[in-house]
């Protein structure tokens, strides 16, 4: 049974989200933030909850449904990515039972669009001239009252250099070709610098929140030094653009990336990290740790959030509010993001209590 969801009059505070984000506010009723959530979650929400036609055609009208959605769901923000396309390899399969999707695709490590001088050169680099704002654009122009917007490129210069290089091929260029691998990172960096010059121009953005993969379970994908050489320096550039324009720079990797941490927050001037696995440091762990210097976003660690029960959902949002709330710079939601095989009961249970505490 829900409580509060879906919202019949939201009252969003994109200004309070942000203050709790910078240690600004208390934080003892934390907000709630999310990556993403998948179409399959979203699509009954909007249907069998928000009683809206799931769209079809018209940009419009599903652009409208995507703010309906985080506006009833309680958040205070839109949060949409979108980005310059650069070509990469990719793999698909039909989806399982569990997968809850027809079709899984995913990256492919082993086979790269660049693996010398002469493919660098008839690379198709992208150009942002190529790049429709218009969603990002409408977004910002059709939010309610209180809410606002959360942007970023889709795609983070780490995970376009391993993209375009795949990731095979960038651990071995590392080594054996550097001056390529300089000059792909730079040149990624170089386009999507323009991109976020763009981007930064709307009035409603309240932060930028890219994600950018650098870990998986034990380690970093590339040594540390190799991500401070290639890939770090590019988010310290975006940061001090976000920061130039009063706006909080927060970041999306999984995996496990403490190696880097303090790179993160004392190099680049991170504001907030998310995504975590209990299995490489819980969130209220992490906290702890670097809480006094850098927020923690989300935390309820996707595996739990998918098995649980909904009542130990519940009661895992009590703890995870209770416990980090208090201590302020953090907001509640998923560990990661909320993906297809997640069960809807369990989000909504997650999302539920998140609002119960806001509103007590």
């Amino acid at each position: 049974m829900l409580k509060h969801l879906p919202l019949s009059n939201p009252k969003p505070d994109a200004q309070r989200f942000v203050d709790v984000i910078m240690g600004r506010a208390d934080g003892s009723r934390p907000p709630q933030v999310e990556y993403l959530v998948d179409d399959v979650l979203r699509k009954p929400i909007t249907t069998d909850l928000l009683g809206k036609e799931w769209p079809g055609d018209g940009r419009e009208k599903a652009l409208d449904l995507l703010i309906e959605f985080w506006y009833r769901m309680g958040y205070d923000f839109v949060r949409h990515e979108m980005g310059l396309h650069f070509p990469r390899p990719s793999l698909s399969a039909a989806g399982t039972p569990a997968d809850n999707r027809e079709e899984r695709g995913w990256a492919d490590e082993h086979t790269a669009m660049i693996s010398n001088w002469e493919e660098f050169e008839k690379y198709p680099w992208p150009k942002i001239e190529d790049v429709d704002f218009f969603p990002l654009e409408y977004i910002n122009d059709h939010l309610p009252d209180g809410m606002g917007l959360v942007a970023s490129h889709g795609g983070g210069p780490f995970e376009q250099l391993s993209g375009v290089m795949s990731l095979e091929g960038v651990s071995i260029a590392v080594i054996e070709q550097p001056d390529l691998v300089q000059a792909v990172s730079d040149k990624i960096g170089e386009v999507m610098e323009k991109f976020y010059e763009h981007l930064l121009q709307l009035d409603n953005l309240v932060m930028v929140f890219p994600g950018d993969d650098m870990g998986f379970r034990t380690q970093t994908l590339l040594r540390p030094d190799d991500l401070r050489r290639y890939t770090l320096p590019w988010h310290k550039r975006f940061a001090e653009m976000a920061h130039e324009k009063g706006l909080p720079y927060c970041l999306h990797s999984c995996g496990n990336i403490l190696p880097i941490v303090e790179d993160l927050i004392e190099d680049v001037k991170l504001d907030g990290k998310h995504s975590y696995e209990e299995v490489i440091i819980p969130i209220q762990d992490f906290q702890e740790r670097y809480g006094d210097r850098i927020a923690v976003l989300g935390g309820f660690d996707i595996h739990p959030l998918s098995t649980m029960s909904e009542d130990e959902v519940r009661g895992h949002v009590r703890f995870l509010t209770e416990t980090c709330g208090p201590r302020g710079r953090f907001v509640i939601g998923s560990g990661s993001s909320v993906p297809s095989y997640t069960p809807l009961g369990n989000y909504l249970a997650m999302c539920d209590e998140a609002m119960d505490v806001i509103l007590s």
